[in-house]
């Protein structure tokens, strides 16, 4: 049973941010007055990714202090500029979702060492 929930939650986690995305793509062209989503695109990947970066520090910023309210609309603010990233970047989240599947089993510290250096 504690495996179906799971796979329900997974399922409208997916769904949650696959149809965020959708709505994302459709504003990246929209007119940068009236949408934050095309604002964020005519400034730039770098721009983007330095409001992810905010974001994720806010994210870590009330881990921290324990604030468990402040990280859950942190993590909103931080998967949401992910996704502009990924938009930005032409990355679909399925994309990412299958890299995780792939990992799936793998021990992170395993997984880590597998990986190229830059």
């Amino acid at each position: 049973m504690a495996k179906r929930a799971d796979a329900k939650r997974a399922d409208a986690a997916s769904r949650v941010l696959g149809e965020l995305f959708e709505v994302i793509e459709a504003r990246r062209g929209a007119d940068p007055r009236a949408s934050y989503v095309a604002k964020l695109h005519s400034e730039g990947r770098a721009k983007i990714a330095q409001k992810l970066g905010e974001e994720a520090l806010e994210t870590v910023l009330a881990a921290v202090q324990e604030r468990r309210d402040e990280v859950v609309c942190e993590s909103a603010d931080l998967l949401f500029h992910l996704l502009v990233l990924w938009a930005d970047a032409g990355i679909a989240p399925d994309e990412v979702f299958a890299e995780l599947e792939r990992r799936k089993g793998r021990s992170g510290l395993d997984e880590k060492k597998s990986r190229k250096r830059l």
